[in-house]
């Protein structure tokens, strides 16, 4: 388990060097994605998706850029398709 522990700091300890704006970039992301998951839960079912979908559509967008930037093809398409799911999920939202 320590071994384990170890490796993982060393995996983040590299991310972190290769590019850092990209660590912090994902880093934002997810929280924005912790976020939103839990205001979702715990405001459903009248969740307020008026903030939390540009906010989601946000860190998508930040993902994709970090898998585009990783050469992540299967990351990147998913969160491209993500990104344009929820955009048009938020224009039906607005109309």
């Amino acid at each position: 388990m320590n071994n384990l522990l170890f490796d993982i700091f060393d995996w983040i300890k590299d991310d972190w060097n290769s590019n850092r704006v990209r660590f912090v970039a994902e880093l934002f992301a997810w929280f924005i994605s912790i976020g939103c998951s839990l205001t979702m839960a715990l405001t459903i079912p009248n969740a307020p998706l008026l903030v939390l979908y540009p906010m989601w559509i946000t860190g998508c967008i930040i993902c994709a850029w970090a898998a585009h930037s990783r050469k992540s093809f299967g990351m990147f398409a998913n969160y491209l398709l993500l990104t344009s799911i929820d955009t048009l999920g938020f224009v039906r939202l607005l109309t």
